[in-house]
């Protein structure tokens, strides 16, 4: 049952007000008195204990019984017809000579009240790689730079670092054990990008893993000549996600909601610089110790390992 905020009494509350009355002998001023409540509410519980006993100490809903303005059920069932027909809420109004807000109430109240719900959904295709190595997820997150403590934690707005700039997230997951390599850089022109991938290849090549394969968005600093022409040179394949399809590249996403809530976000900086810095430490325990529930609770390190 849900209570609203400013209810005086609960259903246990009800009956203790009751058995007061009825068993213990109180008066009712004496019963409401105790409870906060006016006589006249004593007397409506009193009521309905002695008609219906403890279930008419609970809640009914506030629907009237009759409401002589409502939609027809088969108006109702009309419009939804329609509807399913993609038609819009102006058009189905038109149709049927009826007001367009009466449409939108209807298709509102039924969950149709934008078209794209009549979409069937999407269907979840989840796919792991089979070695380590065999792909690699790339992407950029930005960040707003850090100088003293913003208003959401201080609570006033005298504090501004407007135009103060941006930093680059740079992130490059595998697929198969979710060990990360992070760089916080200046930008995500195609340049950078060449140089963060190098950098990363050499990082896994370190730990024993050899890229075959590498999924990015279509960012412009992955579209770029450079680019095509780095993949090339390390031997791999370059796939690039479908056009407004994020969750292709979702290991890569996880990864930076992950990262912002428990490195970016997790506790206020005086600076980006102390930010930064408070990166490696977290990378460490993302890939060594930390638990990742797309791999059975396992950390990165621990299932490359595995695999080796």
């Amino acid at each position: 049952m849900n209570i609203h905020s400013c209810a005086r009494t609960s259903v246990r509350g009800r009956e203790l007000l009751v058995s007061r009355v009825t068993q213990e002998g109180w008066t009712v001023g004496e019963a409401a008195e105790a409870a906060g409540v006016s006589p006249r509410t004593v007397y409506k519980w009193l009521e309905r204990f002695e008609a219906e006993g403890l279930a008419g100490l609970f809640d009914r809903t506030s629907r009237p019984k009759r409401s002589p303005t409502a939609v027809p059920r088969g108006w109702q069932e009309l419009i939804l017809q329609l509807r399913r027909n993609r038609m819009t809420g102006a058009a189905i109004a038109a149709r049927l000579r009826i007001p367009k807000a009466t449409v939108a109430r209807v298709l509102k109240r039924h969950g149709l009240e934008r078209l794209k719900k009549l979409d069937p959904p999407v269907p979840v295709r989840r796919y792991e790689r089979s070695r380590p190595g065999e792909l690699v997820h790339l992407d950029v997150k930005k960040l707003g730079r850090v100088k003293g403590i913003g208003h959401r934690i201080s609570g006033t707005r005298d504090h501004r670092n407007r135009g103060i700039g941006w930093e680059f997230v740079h992130v490059c997951v595998d697929d198969y054990t979710r060990l990360a390599y992070v760089e916080v850089l200046e930008d995500e022109k195609g340049v950078t990008a060449v140089a963060f991938l190098r950098r990363a290849v050499a990082w896994f090549a370190e730990r024993g893993v050899t890229v075959e394969r590498v999924m990015t968005d279509n960012g412009s600093g992955y579209v770029s000549k450079d680019f095509r022409a780095a993949v090339a040179e390390i031997r791999a394949r370059h796939i690039r996600t479908r056009p407004y399809t994020p969750r292709t590249n979702g290991k890569a996403e996880r990864f930076i909601q992950t990262m912002l809530r428990e490195w970016a976000y997790a506790r206020p900086f005086q600076s980006s610089y102390r930010r930064r810095a408070a990166l490696p430490a977290w990378l460490r325990r993302y890939n060594e110790r930390r638990p990742h529930a797309g791999i059975g609770g396992a950390a990165p390190v621990t299932r490359l390992r595995s695999a080796a």
